[in-house]
Formats: C-alpha cells, structure tokens, sequence
C-alpha cells in the first residue's frame, strides 16, 4: 500500500487509467479495496448493492467482447462529436480514446473487474415522480464505487470507472448469474498500470463549478 498518498492527493490524481499489465491482484490488497467500498454512505445505511469480483478467464472475455462492442460505438460517436474542435482537443480527446481502444482490446487480461449491482426495491428513490431523469437512487451506489477507486490510487492500482456494459445489462446477468430485481450501475477493470497510471488530473475550477447563495452569483 502507498502510505503517502493522502485523501487529497488521491482525489487530485485520481485519473481514468485504462492501460492494465495482466498481472494478478494480492487477495489482502483487493480485500482493502472493498473494504473501502463498503464504508460507503447509503441512504438509511441499507447499502441496496453488491459488487461481483470477476476473475474467470471465460467471464472476463465475456464481458470483454460486450465491452468492445460499445466502446466502438462510443469512439465513433465521440470523434464527430468533437470534429470542430481545436487541435489540441482533438489530439487530447484521441490520447484519451487510444487508451480507450487499449481497454477495449485487453479487457479480458484484465486481472479483476468489479461489476456493481443495485437493488431499486430498497432504496428510497425520492425523485422518482419528478419530471426529468432520476440520479437519487445513484446517491446510494456511486459513493461506494467512488471509495472503491480512491482505494485503487492508495494501492497504486489503475482504475476506470465505465457504464458502457449497462447497455448490455440482460447478457451481463445471464453470464453473472445476477438475480432479478438486481442492475447493473458500473463496471472497473482494475489492475497495475501500465507506465505511470496515476497523476494531475484536469478540471474545471471552483470559481465556474460553485456558487453563493443563489444560481450564478460567484463564490469567493
């Protein structure tokens, strides 16, 4: 375990690492991890998830082949997406997708996959009548995926937190045995990086992400 890698530190560099070396996992480093996921918050402390550690070669590859399949669809999408950009987006946004593509070809070498689940008929859903897209019931799910991957810097572990295999959740199921009312929220390949993995990470500042008070007035 990194020993000097704080909170803060583990945030500010916490990057998607999708480049992976196959090598396998201490079973005492992996039980740290999902400790930390299951210190997670949830609403009315239910902890409405699961997460299936998957090792199998077989599965891997199963999910793998699902995987890629999305991905491809999702590095076309994103490349007319951005064909207006600058140069120096483009590039960024292909380095990205590189890495993606990586992922993508590897992803059964991947030395374990975290696929989460969530039960909605436990969780107090509060925005569910409300007129646009529901994101309450994430509230008791993404924080444990979220300690998950901080566990994963701290161990010098890559990490990347995907929801392209949602879209394949019947398959996912049949192959994971996941029970009905059970879903799918997310899915990590977790493994050493390949190179560096981890370092500064960019994003917008607190002066455009944060408020005073009322919607638009600057915080300072």
């Amino acid at each position: 375990m990194s020993d000097d890698v704080g909170v803060y530190d583990a945030m500010s560099t916490l990057r998607a690492v999708r480049r992976l070396r196959p090598d396998p996992i201490p079973d005492d480093v992996l039980r740290r991890v999902l400790d930390a996921a299951c210190w997670a918050p949830t609403g009315g402390n239910v902890q409405p998830w699961r997460v299936i550690v998957v090792k199998d070669p077989a599965k891997k590859k199963a999910l793998g082949e699902q995987y890629a399949k999305h991905w491809s669809e999702y590095h076309a999408f994103h490349l007319e997406r951005i064909k207006d950009a600058s140069d120096k987006e483009i590039e960024g946004a292909k380095k990205t997708l590189r890495a993606g593509d990586h992922l993508a070809d590897h992803f059964g070498e991947t030395p374990v996959v975290l696929v989460f689940c969530f039960n909605p008929k436990i969780m107090a859903i509060t925005d569910i009548k409300l007129d646009r897209p529901t994101v309450v019931g994430g509230a008791s799910i993404y924080p444990a995926v979220q300690n998950a991957l901080l566990a994963c810097r701290a161990e010098g572990l890559g990490c990347v937190l995907t929801t392209l295999l949602c879209q394949s959740e019947p398959q996912v199921k049949e192959l994971l045995d996941i029970p009905d009312p059970w879903g799918t929220a997310a899915v990590v390949p977790i493994g050493y990086p390949v190179g560096k993995g981890h370092g500064p990470i960019a994003r917008r500042s607190v002066e455009k992400m944060a408020f005073a008070d009322s919607w638009g007035e600057a915080w300072s």
